[in-house]
């Protein structure tokens, strides 16, 4: 992300609730937005820094690496759901006590987790949450938390890499050329949390993701890509927008999962700003 003399980037670290120190940045000025990281990603690696960038003008943005992930601790044994749910609310204390919050993939699972659990969320943002609503995608999340859980066992965090990106949809191809491609020692090293992520979709037990609906009572957008597959992608979306009343979903034309900041940016600084302007 560039670092420009109107934005400064301040990094910090937030400890979790169980002493796991989490190291986050922010940049900007006005009321605070939390950036939640997908699966693979942190600040220094295709996380939300360029999303970021795009939204300093309006807001105080926190971006910040995920238990396991960049400069974070919380590798290992340590993770569960509930910890990531701590290490979110860590961070919005430090971002204030509460803030709008906006996931992408993993991340909006984890951020409508967050809602539905009662932390300090003023509003969610979800970009294509990738829980599965199909049976046969439910199993094959199943078989891919088991597959990769195997290589992992084995030393072997590229193939875990391989097996996770089959599933999310890259072709043979570009899957048989990570190893070679720019990135490959990155994504090894973040590797071991592909089952963290995989968890928080609700691919161990049953495959269906267990969430209180219910429970998510503040003011809630789902967005998905206008070219990503329906049946993976958008209709998680729309299920989750069905489920809580008064959410809201839209499609963003052209687009996919790797959604573009500058398609985002303008929904999500919208509505991350629609609460403020209706309170004044």
């Amino acid at each position: 992300m560039p670092r420009t003399a109107a934005h400064p980037v301040t990094e910090y670290t937030a400890v979790s609730a169980d002493g796991t120190v989490i190291a986050a940045e922010r940049s900007g000025d006005g009321p605070p937005l939390v950036l939640v990281d997908g699966a693979m990603c942190h600040r220094a690696s295709y996380g939300g820094r360029p999303l970021a960038a795009l939204l300093a003008d309006r807001f105080t943005v926190h971006v910040y690496d995920r238990r396991g992930r960049g400069s974070s601790g919380g590798a290992g044994a340590s993770w569960t759901v509930e910890r990531e749910l701590e290490d979110l609310a860590a961070v919005l204390a430090a971002a204030g006590g509460s803030a709008v919050v906006f996931g992408t993939s993993s991340g909006a699972v984890l951020a409508l987790r967050a809602a539905a659990a009662g932390l300090p969320v003023e509003r969610v943002v979800a970009y294509e949450p990738s829980f599965a609503v199909e049976a046969g995608l439910q199993a094959e999340q199943r078989a891919a938390l088991a597959a990769v859980e195997r290589a992992l066992a084995d030393g072997a965090p590229g193939r875990a890499v391989r097996l996770f990106m089959l599933l999310v949809g890259l072709p043979r191809v570009l899957v048989a050329l990570l190893g070679v491609l720019p990135g490959a020692a990155a994504r090894r090293a973040v590797a071991p949390t592909l089952p963290h992520d995989l968890r928080i979709v609700g691919a161990d037990g049953d495959g269906l993701l267990r969430l209180d609906w219910a429970g998510i009572t503040v003011p809630l957008l789902l967005l998905a890509g206008g070219r990503s597959p329906e049946a993976s992608l958008v209709a998680p979306a729309r299920t989750a927008a069905a489920a809580v009343p008064g959410a809201e979903f839209r499609i963003l034309p052209r687009q996919t999962h790797m959604v573009a900041p500058a398609a985002l940016a303008p929904e999500l600084a919208e509505f991350a700003a629609a609460g403020r302007t209706a309170v004044t």
